[in-house]
């Protein structure tokens, strides 16, 4: 049975110079990636977040039980300003997300949590994408998971480190 990209490369079968196995490859990892972007963006719209919400949340949930962090910490782990973290935080504290929460050793030191309800928040949108990621790669079998997994790592590596490879 053809799927999209065996369409798409038939379409441009001979009007464009490419390799049709590495062509395939890539289509295919673009559009599961723009699939998983999708059900992502469909798992925050449920759960009433904006994906720089649940980025923040996210990274915080990743810090463990406590979920703690310095704004410093957050803004370097999410690439983003000192001033955008602010009006990140900002946001997700009014909706009691998140709280800050002076260091009692060094008065200056401000840390960041997560409420309760963001953490319950966060795992419900986790709990939505991990559907759909699941459904996705659940129509291969655990031994094909393993070896596409193995394989992507390969490809990663590569890029990450091109030198080594």
């Amino acid at each position: 049975m053809d799927d999209s990209v065996d369409r798409h490369i038939a379409r441009w079968r001979g009007k464009a110079p490419f390799d049709e196995r590495v062509e395939a490859i890539v289509t295919r990892m673009q559009f599961l990636v723009k699939h998983l972007a999708q059900a992502k963006g469909t798992a925050l719209a449920a759960v009433g977040l904006q994906d720089f919400e649940y980025e923040t949340l996210h990274w915080l949930g990743a810090r463990g039980e406590a979920g703690r962090a310095t704004p410093t910490e957050l803004a370097a782990e999410l690439r983003v300003s000192p001033a955008g973290m602010t009006g990140r935080l900002d946001t997700l504290e009014k909706a009691g997300l998140v709280r800050r929460i002076r260091s009692a050793e060094d008065r200056r030191r401000v840390d960041v949590e997560l409420t309760s309800e963001g953490r319950a928040l966060w795992l419900r949108a986790m709990d939505l994408r991990g559907e759909v990621e699941d459904e996705m790669v659940g129509v291969l079998p655990p031994d094909d998971q393993d070896a596409l997994a193995a394989l992507l790592k390969r490809m990663l590596l590569h890029v990450e480190h091109p030198a080594r490879s």
